[in-house]
């Protein structure tokens, strides 16, 4: 359940007709791809765009995902995404995810991910400091 604690930010939107299965059910690899528009989404509602990150010299890669799946979403289905900041290290962040029923705010997913700082040229740094002190007001709101 995403956390009463800290910053949550949310985004809303349907299931596309390519992102679902045969049976009509969305593709478990796709969630994935919603954890990292919720990222993203995280990222702009904050202030400051992951396109602005990489501008200024890093890389958040992604060293571990999960995504437990809970009840399945099927195409059209108005879902939200929600994001928030779990863990925060001086060289790593983890986020949180939820995807849920826009409707019946029926939780259909969670998961995390995992990341590490990198500079272009791939080597392991700290957090710049404004983007940690962000993240950081975020985890303790």
């Amino acid at each position: 359940m995403a956390p009463t604690d800290r910053i949550v930010t949310e985004n809303t939107f349907h299931i596309r007709y390519a992102e679902t299965d045969s049976m009509g059910i969305t593709h478990h690899s796709n969630y994935i791809v919603f954890f990292e528009e919720a990222r993203s989404h995280y990222s702009r509602e904050r202030g400051a765009s992951y396109a602005d990150f990489e501008r200024s010299g890093y890389w958040l890669t992604v060293v571990e995902v999960h995504a437990r799946y809970i009840v399945p979403t099927r195409y059209a289905q108005r879902i939200t995404a929600r994001c928030w900041v779990d863990e925060l290290k001086s060289r790593a962040v983890q986020f949180g995810y939820e995807i849920v029923d826009a409707e019946s705010g029926q939780v259909c997913v969670t998961g995390y991910s995992k990341h590490i700082c990198i500079t272009h040229e791939g080597r392991v740094t700290k957090l710049p400091s404004e983007w940690f002190a962000a993240m950081h007001e975020d985890t303790t709101s």
